[in-house]
């Protein structure tokens, strides 16, 4: 069986500003929600059976605690926002399974899931449909796959180096070295895509870096000073990257087949 789990936060986002409004006999506002809902009967039509979808009931989750500027749901437009339980409902009365997030991210819940799908010998592939990049960190081989279903484009691990320059298992160090604007941490001052991926490339984790430059044994840009920044905030850089490590051990289900789903109503 192939189980897909898709960010409904993102879907919901997606067809929020791609479609134009539409309210229900209530006055709500309803187009994004019922977007989703056709995108994930789509899916059904494409031959998925086995479909779980996160979603963030809250933007907030415990890395705010940790960090200050990290992610709100400040700026959202309120006719968004007030969308994200109705489409819980929706989805719910739908027969679909959602896991929507209050201390945790649905980002979490995509990782936990993939993760505990991954583990059940009956499951050829999972494929987590999200174009969001701290997803690439759960991919595994060619069995664990992300899929950006806007653009159709599916990452296996070889993908996953080719656009990141690193593997899954260093993205939390990459994402803690160049930052993630969308999740609202900086990283560090200096250290961008090509760099980080060059010197991670070769040493994958932050603590292995050595502390000078000159045993990193790669030509990078301003090493000494990519260097001293490093050791600097070395410990901002450690924040960031259990910033960006998502949860695995959320329970969700019990059994992948709690995920089937027949594409009905």
């Amino acid at each position: 069986m192939v189980i897909h789990v898709v960010d409904g936060t993102y879907e919901l986002f997606r067809h929020y500003y791609a479609l134009p409004p539409e309210q229900d006999a209530d006055g709500r506002e309803v187009a994004a929600v019922r977007g989703v809902l056709a995108s994930i009967r789509g899916l059904a039509r494409e031959g998925a059976t086995h479909i779980g979808v996160a979603t963030d009931h809250v933007i907030e989750s415990f890395r705010n605690r940790m960090w200050p500027g990290y992610k709100t749901g400040e700026g959202i437009e309120p006719a968004l926002l007030a969308q994200f339980p109705l489409l819980e409902e929706t989805l719910v009365e739908a027969g679909i399974v959602v896991w929507p997030m209050v201390e945790f991210e649905a980002d979490d819940a995509l990782a936990a899931a993939a993760a505990a799908a991954d583990r059940d010998p009956r499951v050829e592939r999972v494929i987590i449909c999200t174009p969001d990049k701290d997803l690439a960190q759960c991919v595994r081989g060619d069995r664990v796959v992300q899929l950006n279903r806007r653009t159709r484009t599916f990452y296996d691990e070889d993908g996953i180096v080719a656009k990141f320059g690193v593997g899954p298992a260093t993205i939390p160090d990459y994402l803690a070295l160049v930052g993630d604007a969308a999740d609202g941490f900086p990283g560090l001052p200096g250290w961008g895509a090509k760099s980080a991926a060059t010197v991670l490339a070769k040493f994958s984790h932050i603590e292995a870096i050595p502390r000078d430059p000159s045993a990193w044994g790669v030509k990078v840009a301003s090493a000494g000073k990519l260097a001293l920044t490093l050791e600097r905030e070395r410990e901002l850089a450690m924040l960031f990257r259990d910033l960006a490590t998502l949860r695995t051990d959320i329970p969700l289900f019990d059994d992948v087949d709690e995920l089937r789903w027949d594409g009905s109503p």
